[in-house]
């Protein structure tokens, strides 16, 4: 059964600024006044909070983001704990967006929650993002059909977005991009997306012509494992494996490290932050004006 949980708001603006100003003076004095209160009224939505996921949230977390949104159906498991933020021995079992909505309040007491217990699929987009009213949507999902299907539905629907790659099987964060997703390279399963959005919903073909959406990826080659000779080999891209059906690997897939799907996720956050503040000054600017 697909759960929807709003957390309550822990604390009104009003109730405490002094503390809200402790926690968050730095950002007000990085990104200036006005960003600060675009980030406490923006609303960003945050899908798979896996290797990569959960470190986009915990960076919002902590960037005074006032609405948080995240979806995954996935529990902590063991395996998890090599790169992801909410993988700890207490945590284990425990629904992944849970475990960070806890970490949210924690962090910041002063942020909305919501979680959603459900994976993305073509046919709950309406249900899932359009009645969101996000500021913003950050794609961490590794399936080739709904992240090519949400990509599609955010750009027809006019909500901005930010693409994730793959970040199994590298081991250099200094090799991290933004590209437009139509000029993304060394990345196969955005590859494998770029080929659907063409095919299946229209997307301009070549690199002139941008396709508008900010892609995060790696230029480093993948590293394959070593007992990749011992894998299955299968074509499926349907499967919900890091880096899935782009390499054929249908059992432990590639290799990940924190390093890597930490700076992604950081990437992925700070190109939010960037373009919530530079909207933030220029409304400012407008209103001055």
């Amino acid at each position: 059964m697909n759960a929807i949980i709003s957390f309550p708001h822990p604390a009104e603006y009003s109730d405490n600024d002094i503390d809200f100003d402790r926690r968050f003076g730095g950002i007000a004095r990085l990104y200036g006044e006005a960003a600060l209160a675009c980030f406490r009224n923006a609303h960003v939505c945050v899908i798979g909070v896996g290797g990569v996921g959960s470190w986009v949230v915990e960076a919002l977390a902590r960037s005074a983001i006032g609405r948080i949104t995240m979806i995954d159906l996935d529990n902590v498991a063991e395996s998890n704990v090599n790169r992801q933020i909410h993988a700890l021995t207490a945590t284990l079992g425990m629904a992944k967006v849970s475990a960070l909505a806890a970490r949210i309040a924690q962090i910041n007491p002063y942020c909305k929650v919501t979680e959603i217990e459900d994976f993305i699929d073509p046919d709950n987009l309406d249900q899932m993002i359009g009645a969101g009213d996000f500021d913003y949507v950050i794609d961490a999902i590794d399936s080739v059909k709904a992240k090519t299907a949400l990509i599609a539905y955010c750009r027809a629907k006019k909500i901005p977005l930010v693409t994730i790659g793959g970040a199994g099987g590298q081991i250099d964060p200094t090799k991290i991009e933004i590209r437009d997703l139509c000029r993304t390279e060394q990345e196969p399963l955005l590859a494998k997306v770029r080929k659907r959005l063409r095919a299946q919903y229209g997307f301009p073909r070549g690199t002139k012509n941008k396709f508008g959406i900010d892609a995060v990826f790696s230029t480093e080659p993948l590293r394959f494992p070593e007992i990749a000779e011992a894998c299955e080999i299968d074509a499926g891209e349907e499967d919900g494996n890091e880096r899935a059906g782009v390499t054929g690997l249908n059992c432990a897939g590639f290799g990940s490290a924190m390093v890597v799907t930490a700076s992604f996720g950081l990437v992925a956050a700070a190109q939010v932050l960037r373009k919530l503040a530079v909207g933030a000054v220029e409304v400012e600017v407008v209103r001055v004006a």
